[in-house]
This record gives structure tokens, sequence and C-alpha cells, in this order.
């Protein structure tokens, strides 16, 4: 039943996709030829030559998104990342279509450049429009209770509980948590979140076959390492669907690379994606992005700084030292928002915290007290994008709580990062911004800041 739901969505976007090509090719050549927004010097071609190119169209976009990963049949994707690989994909498609043109065309006929030009134009948005209605139309019938699979959670721990929350919270992907298996005589017969414990891992098999489970996801605790394999193995042959989530605080799974040595194979477990050409497109992004920002913003200022002047007559900036890349202290440089006294209390700063000043109120909520920062950007101190930078004594106070702490200045600190944008600020959880922290360290792409830039500006959206 799942592989059929499955074929029938990837049915869905291959239909979608072609009907989307399809029509790209006259609409372009409307706005190309017909439309007059374009200046056309040479006549206006046959419509015919053209559609022409409908066939080599529909053979070359599908095949570029397969091999992008568009229509891989599963559930959870964002929308970012599927707007990217679609942008990619479109891109490489429509360059395919070019040179495929110079050999399929009628004979004594040149197409228009401008014309493929427009073609790359049109379909993305337009293809992109078609998946997210699809999209749409699926989390409608889901949240009616249609198109559900039935999921089980192994463990009811925090990293079991969490999961659970976010399926609950997404009830467009379709998943209908049943209840959860844990060996803890404590929580036996217990509701979490509404999910009630259903037994004991043991009693598995018969828990899947009574329930009509779709689905397993693990969210085992690394102290039960040692029986998750065997749980694998035996939820293996009942058919199910397996998922693990990994507890990302107890182990840092950093993603390995092999070396050798004279022949010799070796692990390197410190590797991680923010390395050479990469780190030089992100610093090069950070100066150009970083100097345009500073450049728009300076006009306020002076208006910020009339402001926080005017309330008591202290300082203007806040400096502050803070640990970043490899462990290093820098000064990093704010707008005053509190009390000229505020240091003397040298506590977290909370939600509501009375050492703040109404003006300084206003520049947190906006984020505009951040704005100075732009120059420790520039200076290479920081980036746009990372881990927030602590102060050297809570550093320490967090190293030694947490290990895995000292991984987040692997990379340069942030005006912004992964842990912000999912709502970890103030005085939010530590265990999840280092968890956060990390994922984006050993998941981080240009097109994943892109993704937590645009949720900076854009809070609302994902």
């Amino acid at each position: 039943m799942i592989e059929r739901r499955r074929r029938i969505q990837v049915l869905l976007q291959l239909l979608g996709d072609l009907l989307g090509i399809a029509l790209t090719i006259p609409v372009v050549y409307y706005l190309r030829f017909s439309s007059g927004l374009l200046p056309v010097d040479k006549g206006i071609p046959s419509i015919s030559h053209y559609l022409f190119l409908i066939p080599a169209a529909l053979l070359i976009w599908p095949s570029v998104f397969y091999f992008q990963g568009l229509y891989q049949r599963r559930r959870i994707r964002a929308r970012w990342d599927e707007a990217v690989r679609l942008l990619s994909g479109t891109l490489l498609a429509t360059a395919l279509l070019v040179a495929a043109s110079s050999f399929y065309r009628p004979p004594d006929f040149t197409y228009s450049r401008l014309y493929f030009g427009l073609i790359g134009a049109v379909a993305f948005p337009t293809l992109l429009s078609i998946r997210f209605s699809i999209a749409a139309i699926l989390g409608r019938i889901r949240r009616s209770g249609r198109n559900l699979q039935h999921v089980l959670v192994v463990g009811a721990g925090s990293l079991g509980k969490s999961v659970v929350e976010r399926l609950q919270l997404h009830v467009e992907y379709g998943f209908r948590v049943v209840g959860f298996l844990d060996d803890d005589p404590g929580l036996k017969t217990k509701i979490i979140n509404g999910v009630p414990v259903l037994g004991a891992t043991s009693q598995m098999e018969e828990i899947v076959r009574t329930h009509s489970i779709d689905q397993i996801i693990f969210a085992l605790p690394m102290s039960a390492h040692h029986k998750m394999s065997g749980l694998i193995r035996k939820a293996d042959q009942l058919l199910m669907e397996i998922r693990v989530v990994p507890d990302f605080l107890r182990f840092y799974a950093a993603r390995g690379s092999i070396e050798e040595l004279d022949s010799l194979p070796m692990i390197n477990l410190t590797n991680i994606p923010l390395q050479g050409w990469n780190q030089a497109v992100k610093r090069s992004f950070d100066l150009i992005v970083g100097s345009l920002m500073l450049i728009f913003t300076a006009p306020l200022f002076p208006w910020i700084a009339w402001r926080i002047k005017s309330v008591d007559g202290g300082p203007i900036f806040f400096t502050q030292i803070r640990t970043g890349l490899d462990g290093r202290s820098f000064k990093m440089y704010k707008f005053r928002s509190m009390r000229i006294d505020a240091e003397e209390d040298r506590k977290w700063t909370r939600s509501e915290d009375d050492r703040v000043t109404p003006i300084g109120r206003f520049l947190r909520r906006t984020n505009l007290d951040e704005l100075p920062q732009l120059i420790n950007v520039i200076k290479g101190e920081m980036s746009l994008i990372g881990p927030r930078p602590e102060q050297p004594e809570f550093v320490e106070k967090f190293q030694q709580r947490y290990p895995e702490y000292n991984a987040r200045h692997r990379v340069r600190a942030g005006l912004t990062g992964w842990a912000q944008v999912n709502g970890l600020r103030g005085d939010s959880s530590i265990r999840q911004r280092i968890s956060h922290d990390i994922y984006y360290i050993e998941n981080w792409s240009f097109a994943f800041d892109l993704k937590i830039l645009f949720r900076t500006l854009f809070p609302g959206k994902r």
C-alpha cells in the first residue's frame, strides 16, 4: 500500500513537470514574439519551429530532475531544498536544450537565443508552482485524515518525544503516531503528548501487526545503542519502512573522509564541508554581502546613536570579548541596548530582562543592535551565517558540561545561525543549540546559508 501511494505521488510530480514544460514552450514563444514586450528585429518565426522543441524538452527535464533527486519517493522534504534543486535542474536542462537545438531543429533555421533565456526564467516558477500546488493538495488530503502512514516510535525519552512533537506539528506530512515502545518500566501505560506507550521493545513484532504499522522510527539514546542493531534487524524482517534519529549530542557524527598513507587507508573524522574552496566561497560571500549591508544600513547609524545617547548619555557601542574560530577571542561590536551598569550583573540575558532600555528593546526586537557586527564580518572575525559566539567564561562552562560544545569553533561565528532561525535564542536550551550548530557544520552548503539568511530576513517563511 505504501509503495503504491509513493508511486502515485511520484507520478503526479512527473505529470506536473511534463505539463509545465509543455506549457512553457508556447508561453515563452508568445512572450518573445507576440506580446510586444520585447523587440522583434528579424520577423516573427512560425510557432511550429518552436513546438518542435517540445519532445526534446519532455525528455531532457525529467531526466535531469531524476538525477537531481526530485523524483525520490519521500514525504518529508523542505520547500527550500526542493526549490534549490528545481532551480539548478532547470538551469542545467535549459543548457542541454540549447545544445540539443543545434542538432534537433528544422533545416535552415536558427532559434532565438533570448528565447532560451526566457525558457529558464518561465520554467522555474511554473514548475515550482505546480509542485507546490500538488504538495498543498496532498497536504490537505492528509489533514483530512486520509492517505496516512501509521508510525511506531521506539524510544519514549526526550529524543522520541521530540520526534512526535515535530510529526504532530507537520500534519501535512501524513504521519499518524500510533504509539511508543520503551523498556523503562516507569513509562509503561503512560501517555506522552497524547501518544500511548504500547509496550516494551520485545513486543515490537506483535504491536506492528496489531496496529497495522507502516513505519518504525528509532529514537533511542546512545546508552541503548547495544540493542539498536538487533531491533533494526528484527524490524527489517517485518518489511517496515525504517528510520533512525541519531542522538546528536552524545554521538558527534562527523563527516568522515578516506585518506591514504602509503596504501594504508585512514578515515579522517574531522573533515567538514566548510574547507578549502567552500571556505573561500563563503568568505567571498561574507565580504561582498557584508559590505553591501553595511553601506545600505549606514544611514541608520546616526539615528540609532542619537536615540541611545538620549536615554542616559552613555556609550553608543557595546563591546565584549567573544570566542570564535579555532577558539580564538575577538572583540564583538553591538549597539548598546542595556543600562550602563548592566555588565556589573553578570547573568544570562532573558527575554524580559529589566536591564534593557526602551530603545534597546526596540533594537533587539528588530535585530538592529547586531548591525555593528558587520564590521566583525568584514574583518574576518565572524561570518554572516554560523553559530552565535559566546563569552569565554560561558564557553569554559559549557565545554565542561557538553564535550561536543567545542566543535562549534571549527567555523567562524555568525550574526545568525541554524539554531537562531529555529527559535533557539537567549535563555533557550543549550543542548538543542549545540545540536543545531553541529548539524549546520556537518551539513553546510551555500544553499543552506542562503536558506538561513532568507529565514532570518523573513522569519515567518520556511
